[in-house]
């Protein structure tokens, strides 16, 4: 969701070969990762992956878009659509916790019947737990409106800094994590579990390691039959990386960088032998462009996962540190591929996704 930092990679990425350690008990637990062989079994059984992170155009975060006032599941169909007539078969879409504390039986049912209007669409979507990007107090109720011209003014942290300042917290993100991955743990419309989004991001760095431990004992705990993963974004965090890809069923991870550095990292990441997906890529100004990147991770069999879908209350046509307060159009914009209405940013981007999708 933020930048991806330095492009070295250090030896604390090796993979230990299907072990990891209980977060809470800090015994070690066998058998709970993914072999190499099982995840690329699971790879072998997809078509390249192509998609885009997804909030709908009417939401200005997870908790507009999940909270039963302004659930809008016509808006999701007809944007789903979009995504279907350009060949995705996935997308990437954030949970709260929040919204399911307020309404646990509702929250549940609205994902089933998100789940169902991706599957009418063709599309398996992976699902986000946590999240350490911009607000860190998340509220139910109704939600802010956007800031004219800001990147993503309106988005929320989950569970956020002051919900962890509380001991019993902990308990509580147990509860959701365990009951929504029991309730769907075997749901064959779900790709994967993308398990926090951007560990350590808004300063927390290893302060979210303890959250990061936590969420993937209580996914082991539960194994389910989809894969789990969280992806790498900041090659500088070396206890969160380890962390993340020694528990990781797949190799995840976040790139903005143009296609050069981009190819690089993906090469380092394939060395653990184990599926790669791009869960975000794709800012036009940086030169992280679908004419640039998206050959290339064809090329490598990399799953590819832009950010930006359909422009809207996110304001993610606007650069994460460039406002435009007279709230004018970009002349170029950062992320996003159509307007409202279904009309392409950019037609030849929008061909050249089809004609990617369209080949084996």
């Amino acid at each position: 969701m933020k930048i991806i930092k330095n492009l070295v990679l250090t030896g604390a990425l090796c993979l230990l070969g299907g072990v990891t350690v209980n977060a809470q008990s800090k015994t070690v637990v066998k058998d709970k990762i993914w072999s190499a062989a099982k995840a690329n079994r699971w790879y072998s059984q997809h078509r390249w992956l192509a998609g885009a992170n997804f909030i709908p155009s009417t939401a200005i975060n997870q908790l507009e878009m999940w909270q039963a006032d302004t659930f809008d599941p016509k808006t999701i169909d007809r944007e789903l659509g979009y995504a279907e007539g350009i060949g995705f078969n996935t997308v990437r879409v954030f949970l709260h916790s929040v919204a399911y504390a307020e309404d646990p039986k509702g929250f549940k049912s609205r994902v089933n019947e998100f789940l169902a209007i991706a599957a009418k669409h063709h599309i398996q979507p992976l699902f986000v737990f946590f999240d350490d990007c911009w607000n860190n107090d998340p509220k139910p109720g109704k939600q802010p409106e956007p800031k004219i011209g800001v990147h993503n003014s309106g988005w929320m942290q989950d569970p956020g800094v002051p919900a962890l300042k509380d001991p019993k917290e902990m308990e509580r993100l147990h509860h959701y994590v365990k009951d929504i991955l029991t309730t769907f743990g075997h749901d064959k419309r779900i790709l994967l579990w993308d398990l926090f989004n951007e560990p350590g991001n808004s300063g927390k760095r290893e302060a979210s390691l303890p959250l990061l431990q936590n969420v993937f004992a209580w996914a082991h705990e539960v194994r389910p039959d989809q894969p789990v993963s969280a992806g790498l974004w900041d090659w500088t965090f070396e206890k969160l990386n380890a962390y993340q890809a020694l528990n990781s069923d797949v190799i995840t991870y976040h790139n903005y960088d143009e296609v050069d550095a981009h190819r690089r990292v993906v090469q380092l990441l394939k060395t653990h032998g184990k599926p790669v997906i791009c869960t975000e890529y794709m800012a036009r100004p940086r030169n992280s462009t679908f004419a640039t990147v998206l050959p290339m991770l064809k090329a490598e069999h990399v799953g590819a996962i832009n950010w930006g879908f359909v422009m809207g209350k996110t304001n993610t046509i606007y650069a994460w540190d460039t406002p435009m307060p007279n709230g004018d159009e970009p002349k170029l914009w950062f992320h996003d591929i159509f307007r409202k209405d279904g009309t392409p940013y950019k037609t030849d981007e929008v061909e050249l996704i089809k004609k990617l999708t369209s080949e084996k």
